[in-house]
C-alpha cells in the first residue's frame, strides 16, 4: 500500500507494506537483551491450584502473565519523567506517532577509558539537517546487539555537549541502539538525558529517548518516515515499537 504524506509543505509517498521495524521483542529468557542489573525478563503460564494456562499443559487456553523492566529490557521510550520528582507519562507526553527521521552510523570514539559519541561526531554526520528524530546506530554493528547482556560493559555513550547539539537542532525523538544515551556507572549524574531534555532551563515534556534498538546493515543511513508505537503504559517509560518506512519520492 502506497501513501502519501505532507511534510513541510511537500508530499512525500512512503510504502506502508515494507515497514522496517528496529525494535528488539522480549522473549521472556535468558537470550533477551539485559541491562542495568536485572534478571532477564520472563512470559510464563499463569497458575492456581491445578491450573496451568498453557494448550500443551491441558488448557483451553493460553493465558501468561509477564514480568520485565522497561528500562533494562527491550527496546523502551522514555520521557523526561525518567528524571523527575513530579510525574510524567510518557504515555500522555507523546501524542503525534509519524516523524520524519534521519538515520546515522557513527563509529564511537575513545574518550579516556570509555567509548563517545562527541558533538564533532554528530555534526559531521547529521549536518544541518532539520528532523522530527534521529536513529543513531553504532559500529560495530553485529546481530549479538539483540541478546547482549550489557551488565558491567561500560558501553559507549552520548557526551553532554553531543546531546545538547541535538536538542539545540530542535531534534524531539532520540533513538539509539545503547542501553542508555548516559555512562553506565556515573553517580546519577546523566548528563545526556539532562541536555536532551531540559535546553536553557525549559522542559521539553514531549520529547523522548528511545534506547536498545537495532538497526540491521540493510538499513541504510538516510530520511525515511518513523511510526513510534507505545504499549500505553501511564508511565516515565514504555516498550516501545519504532518502525521505519522507506520514502519512495517527494
Amino acid at each position: 500500500m502506497i501513501a502519501s504524506i505532507k511534510v513541510n509543505n511537500r508530499n512525500h509517498k512512503i510504502d506502508l507494506s515494507n515497514p522496517l521495524d528496529i525494535s528488539i521483542p522480549m522473549k521472556g529468557n535468558t537470550s533477551d537483551v539485559n541491562a542495568w542489573y536485572k534478571k532477564h525478563s520472563r512470559i510464563e503460564p499463569h497458575t492456581e491450584g491445578e491450573f496451568v494456562g498453557s494448550v500443551s499443559e491441558g488448557a483451553a487456553i493460553n493465558f501468561n502473565h509477564i514480568w520485565f523492566s522497561p528500562h533494562a529490557h527491550g527496546t523502551h521510550t522514555e520521557c523526561v519523567g525518567h528524571l523527575t520528582e513530579e510525574f510524567h507519562s510518557v504515555n500522555k507526553n507523546l501524542t503525534e506517532y509519524f516523524y520524519y527521521a534521519e538515520v546515522i552510523t557513527i563509529a564511537p570514539e575513545k574518550l579516556n577509558e570509555d567509548f563517545v559519541i562527541s558533538k564533532k561526531q554528530l555534526q559531521y554526520a547529521f549536518g544541518n539537517k532539520k528532523r522530527d528524530a534521529v536513529i543513531i546506530r553504532t559500529l560495530p554493528n553485529l546481530q549479538d546487539k539483540v541478546s547482549k547482556q550489557y551488565l558491567n560493559t561500560n558501553p559507549p555513550y552520548l557526551t553532554e555537549e553531543a546531546a545538547q547539539f541535538l536538542s539545540k537542532k530542535g531534534v524531539m525523538h532520540l533513538l539509539i541502539d545503547l542501553p542508555s544515551v548516559d555512562k553506565e556507572r556515573d553517580g546519577g549524574a546523566l548528563l545526556a538525558h539532562r541536555a536532551f531534555w531540559y535546553v536553557n532551563g525549559k522542559m521539553r515534556k514531549n520529547a523522548t529517548i528511545t534506547e536498545l534498538v537495532f538497526v540491521g546493515n540493510s538499513i541504510e543511513d538516510g530520511t525515511y518516515f518513523l511510526n513510534l508505537q507505545l504499549a500505553p503504559f501511564e508511565n516515565d517509560a514504555s516498550p516501545s515499537r519504532p518502525v521505519l518506512y522507506k520514502i519512495l519520492e517527494s
